[in-house]
């Protein structure tokens, strides 16, 4: 017994390779999606077996034991593909196989638009979680697999409600197909759209994403009179909370957002989340999100602990000012994940007594640091070292 693992490139019967044709055509069984199936010609066996499941495929050919079986597949077998699944289960039960590659939905849709591919980043939406603000925060075009409970209205429609809605996107539908259509518009006019279930989607990257290490310049972000956390701190703050990329992280009591934007763009295939009572602090960081490219974060006007309350479930938090409820926000922090990594700063002996307090409470033994920062300041010929506040840093969960 024989079986042959053979993509059917677009789908339809031109798009294949050769090797791909001749399979099929002397197959004494094919087994696939129903769709695949029936764009077969007459020519081919009619010893069709509908399955896509790997366990389906396995039991199948276990039991009907044909000749020659062919398992189909739309696009390329190494681009997102059932293959990946089936290919233990044959080696386990030590059945022999061979792979035919095909042409694969993102070659097409780049020669429709007469584009190189090698610097796009590539993604499937079809049937799994994608996180769409996160991929066009990394700098290059984003292609799209779509399908299944996420279409490209729906892709478009996140991006937009991340302030992504001028992007340029193209929608191609049916791609190979006579009813081949290809839709070219900005993120906002295409969440209006609906389109077929064989669709992909190009996104062009987002604009103005800052790539650098910890600390930025605090000339970077936009103050007005709003208290800001400088520099050296910053960079202090980010060291000891180590955000990960897929991370979900809090800053509470954001200020001007600027140790908000530097967690989210340390983070960009997570969430971050800026909460903060004042309004016109509230539009500075807004602003700053847009200026610096922090399109993954998400502003909360509000005071804490209440405003937390409705977010998802911190991996690590920064803690920059609490209106007097410290207790009640590290409380609330450390009973949706005992685990969360957590920073604290204070200015203020009895705010650095509050903080180890509430983690002490939790049995957690914090560090605490002074961070002293001058900086130099010309005086007449001479530079004098002016001293900045000294600031304390309370840390909790953050070695583990």
């Amino acid at each position: 017994m024989q079986v042959t693992l053979a993509a059917s490139g677009g789908g339809s019967w031109t798009t294949m390779t050769e090797n791909c044709r001749s399979a099929l055509m002397g197959a004494t069984c094919i087994i696939g999606a129903r769709r695949l199936l029936e764009g077969l010609p007459a020519e081919c066996t009619a010893n069709r077996v509908q399955a896509t499941r790997p366990q389906q495929i396995i039991e199948a050919i276990q039991q009907l034991q044909p000749q020659n079986c062919v398992v189909l597949y739309s696009g390329d077998t190494g681009f997102h593909s059932g293959v990946r699944s089936l290919v233990p289960l044959l080696e386990q039960e030590e059945i022999e196989f061979q792979v035919l590659p095909g042409i694969s939905s993102v070659q097409l849709l780049a020669a429709i638009l007469n584009r190189p591919w090698q610097d796009w980043l590539l993604l499937s939406a079809h049937g799994v979680n994608c996180n769409p603000v996160g991929a066009v925060m990394q700098g290059k075009p984003v292609f799209f697999l779509t399908g299944g409970t996420l279409t490209p209205t729906d892709l478009c429609k996140q991006l937009t409600q991340a302030g992504l809605g001028q992007l340029s996107v193209v929608v191609g539908e049916n791609l190979s197909y006579p009813e081949q259509r290809i839709c070219q518009g900005t993120a906002e006019t295409l969440a209006q759209q609906t389109f077929a279930d064989l669709s992909v989607m190009l996104v062009e990257p987002a604009p103005a994403v800052v790539r650098r290490g910890y600390g930025f310049p605090d000339s970077m972000f936009e103050r007005a009179q709003v208290p800001m956390t400088k520099q050296e701190v910053r960079a202090a703050i980010l060291a000891n909370l180590t955000p990960k990329p897929t991370d979900i992280l809090w800053d509470v009591g954001a200020g001007t957002g600027s140790v908000s934007i530097e967690l989210a763009l340390a983070a960009p295939w997570g969430r971050t989340y800026a909460i903060e009572c004042n309004e016109k602090a509230v539009e500075l960081i807004q602003t700053n999100r847009e200026k610096l490219g922090a399109w993954n974060l998400k502003v909360i006007e509000g005071y804490a602990p209440q405003a937390l309350e409705e977010l998802e479930t911190p991996n690590a938090v920064f803690i920059g000012g609490t209106k007097g409820s410290m207790e009640d926000v590290v409380n609330l922090v450390l009973q949706r994940n005992p685990k969360a990594r957590i920073c604290i700063s204070a200015i203020c002996i009895e705010t650095l007594y509050q903080a180890v307090q509430a983690l002490q409470n939790h049995g957690i033994q914090p560090e605490v640091t002074q961070i002293a920062v001058s900086r130099s300041k010309l005086v007449g010929s001479l530079h004098m070292m002016m001293a900045n506040n000294p600031i304390f840093l309370v840390m909790g969960n953050c070695d583990d």
